[in-house]
């Protein structure tokens, strides 16, 4: 039975995504911090890729199981996706707060996949969390807001690592030591992760199951434990079968694009160690300002994207803004100066507001209510599968074919946006999903 869902005002879709805020403050630590902590710690370049398999590992198992699980889950307390993303959110604050304290890289390395763990068991049901409150006609503007703040937090993110080695940094760099001007950022990490999640968690309720939902609910919680077990991996195998060609398309355009942005973020910081002479500590500065161009631009425009996908189709806008990341790519390797680099980053942000809304938006449209966070854990999955084949492919690809150089990383990445931009002209909703997803 389809439910009669409410229309939410602005404020109201606004408050409901405020926790995306501190989840994507903690990955964009991931994508501008993490790495250069590895190599503080005395990791090699050539290493970075797998050192990064975490995040791949954890979202392929994690993202799709907590999904399914969800989707058998309601609590007159506590809802159906919040209890999952409050406790992903705690677990995610102590691992930032204990990140940049890491003795060695094997520890730095082992909470990577704690708080990995933590995030995709926040990240996913959020997804659904959307799909779940509002009506079709409003799932644009949910999902375009929720790119709002993955920019917001990432933005945030990145200000704080490169303003506070403006502030606090300089000396020496210290061989195995992780200067302590990177501390801050992690601890406003640790505090935002937890508060933001507390204000979304209180501000909205959740929408009752129906009375079908309730009744399988219930049945589900009457199997046995080894049954009840069984019951998500045979979710997300049915759900893999029934799945929508749209969604077997847009895989293949997950496929380029994720092991693009992967490439990126992971040599960025060595580009600028050879392009612009930089040491560590100056080279990280500068790839967040990078970061924290692309996520003001995604800011700005995240919400300016609703209305032209509904007037030229999310497919359209979506492509040639992965047209535009390339071009993004294509020119930074070129540009030795730290402050005309920053231009390509507003394609990258325009880029980076369309990936994170309009795929979501086209997919919740097409999925049943009732198997929603399977399908929007299967959706990433489509993510980290990708960035699980550059975590493994891309160390010989870099060291054998590229010649171990960082500009030459760059310019592969921008080669897979075109693909990527090229097969996204494939993408085509159903006819009754409305045009946006033309």
């Amino acid at each position: 039975m389809k439910i009669n869902k409410p229309t939410l005002s602005f404020w109201q879709i606004f408050n409901m995504n405020v926790g995306f805020l501190g989840i994507q403050y903690s990955f964009g630590l991931q994508q501008s911090a993490i790495n250069p902590i590895f190599l503080f710690l005395g990791a090699s370049e050539e290493i970075l890729p797998i050192l990064n398999i975490a995040g791949p590992v954890t979202g392929l198992v994690v993202q799709p199981l907590v999904g399914a699980i969800s989707d058998k889950t309601w609590s007159p307390r506590w809802g159906r996706r919040k209890p999952f993303f409050l406790i992903g959110a705690l677990l995610g604050s102590l691992c930032l707060f204990a990140f940049p304290m890491s003795p060695a890289l094997w520890f730095a390395v082992g909470l990577l996949w704690i708080l990995d763990v933590g995030n995709n068991m926040a990240m996913e049901p959020y997804r659904a969390f959307v799909g779940d409150k509002l009506p079709d006609r409003q799932l644009s503007i949910g999902y375009q807001m929720q790119s709002l703040f993955v920019g917001a937090g990432i933005l945030l993110a990145n200000a704080s690592i490169f303003l506070f080695q403006d502030w606090f940094g300089g000396g020496e760099e210290i061989s195995g030591q992780v200067p302590k001007w990177l501390y801050y950022s992690f601890f406003i990490g640790s505090f935002l992760s937890v508060a933001t999640i507390l204000w979304s968690v209180l501000k909205t309720p959740e929408i009752p199951p129906t009375e079908e939902e309730l009744a399988e609910i219930n049945r589900h919680k009457g199997l046995s434990f080894s049954e009840r077990f069984k019951v998500p991996f045979i979710e997300i195998a049915h759900a893999v079968k029934d799945m929508p060609k749209f969604m077997w398309r847009l895989s293949a355009v997950y496929l380029f694009q994720w092991y693009a942005l992967f490439v990126y973020w992971q040599f960025i910081t060595p580009l600028f160690r050879a392009t612009m002479g930089f040491d560590t500590s100056q080279a990280a500065a500068q790839a967040a300002k990078m970061s924290t161009t692309y996520n003001i631009v995604t800011t700005v425009v995240a919400l300016i994207l609703v209305p032209l996908t509904i007037k030229f189709g999310g497919k359209r806008i979506y492509a040639l803004s992965l047209f535009g990341t390339s071009i993004a790519l294509f020119a930074i390797p070129h540009i030795a100066d730290p402050v005309y680099v920053l231009v390509p980053m507003v394609l990258f942000g325009i880029g980076w507001a369309a990936m994170m809304g309009i795929p979501y938006s086209m997919v919740s449209k097409i999925v049943p209510q009732e198997r929603r966070g399977v399908y929007m854990g299967i959706l990433n999955m489509m993510i980290v599968i990708p960035m699980g084949i550059q975590t493994l492919s891309f160390g010989p690809i870099f060291k054998n074919l590229l010649g171990a150089n960082s500009v030459n990383a760059m310019l592969f990445a921008g080669v897979c946006f075109v693909i990527a931009g090229s097969l996204a002209f494939r993408l085509n909703v159903a006819k009754d999903a409305d045009k946006e997803g033309d």
